[in-house]
């Protein structure tokens, strides 16, 4: 597969976690009420979101209301808020930095330069996968520790966005490290290039002479 090849799978690596970034970001299924023994009826089930927390009747009625206050929310979520946010916006913009210095758009016309736009883009995508899986993990960190705690009331247990914040944080190490990979074969290659030609356009010269 060229570069060209290896960039579009690297935008389409991209966009996949960027969408399971704002998905994780914007859906309150962070913290599910847990319940636990036997011969337990459950009326209703909590979800808990970094913005709003939900309630779900068995009838099927669903209930949601804001956090009120950013200091009501634990520590984790509180974390969370800004981490995920700053790692969509990482990943939008490395995307579009991508798009700047791929081989398959031409925006930058110099081809010495483009590989160094793409490992820019995909450190910048490896920042943006981090900073997505350090929440979810210390969240799910802080849901297994008070779950086997006897003493920790309510018992909750991970939701869905923990799940899929990892995926989309391993999209996003996996689209990063293979921008940063190919960029520096890229530039070993185009730097080898150059030299070659150079040694073409001087050996005629000395012929002549």
């Amino acid at each position: 597969m060229g570069s060209s090849g290896i960039h579009i799978v690297c935008v389409a690596l991209g966009v996949l976690g960027l969408i399971a970034g704002i998905v994780c970001c914007a859906l309150p299924r962070w913290k599910v009420s847990s319940f636990t023994g036997q011969n337990i009826v459950t009326a209703q089930v909590t979800y808990d979101g970094l913005w709003m927390a939900c309630v779900a009747q068995s009838t099927g009625q669903q209930q949601c209301k804001r956090h009120d206050s950013l200091l009501e929310l634990a520590t984790d979520l509180q974390a969370a808020r800004a981490m995920t946010i700053i790692s969509c916006f990482l990943c939008s913009l490395s995307i579009l930095i991508l798009f700047a210095g791929s081989d398959f758009t031409t925006c930058v016309q110099n081809e010495d330069v483009k590989p160094k736009i793409t490992l820019v883009a995909g450190i910048m995508m490896i920042l943006a996968g981090l900073l997505l899986m350090i929440p979810v993990s210390w969240s799910a960190h802080n849901v297994i520790q008070n779950f086997h705690n006897p003493l920790g009331q309510p018992k909750k247990e991970l939701g869905a966005c923990i799940f899929l914040g990892w995926a989309g944080g391993v999209i996003m190490l996996l689209g990063g490290g293979l921008l940063c990979c190919f960029s520096r074969i890229n530039s070993g290659s185009s730097g080898g290039t150059a030299k070659y030609y150079s040694n073409n356009a001087s050996a005629p010269n000395s012929n002549y002479v």
